[in-house]
């Protein structure tokens, strides 16, 4: 079977390269900085990623919050009526 470049089976001659012909790469640059200079890479790409967040707004954030507190007390509830229920089965149950 074969596609547009040449057989799938076997790789053209023009991809294989000689071991000696190779170049090795040491990392990248990573290879070229210390601890400290990875480490400072390291914050500047956290910083970078965060300039990047959409962050919400007071009024959303404000309506997010009070959505999920609301359900942690709607949870709360019916956690709360299901062990009543519960207990008072396994109480008429085994006396």
């Amino acid at each position: 079977m074969t596609d547009a470049v040449g057989s799938i089976d076997m790789p053209d001659a023009d991809d294989e390269a000689p071991e000696s012909k190779k170049k090795t790469r040491k990392g990248g640059k990573r290879g070229k900085k210390g601890p400290l200079g990875r480490l400072a890479l390291f914050y500047r790409q956290i910083v970078a990623e965060l300039r990047k967040v959409v962050w919400p707004t007071r009024s959303q954030l404000t309506t997010y919050t009070t959505v999920v507190i609301v359900f942690v007390v709607v949870m709360i509830g019916l956690v709360t009526v299901l062990d009543t229920g519960f207990a008072r089965v396994t109480k008429y149950v085994f006396g």
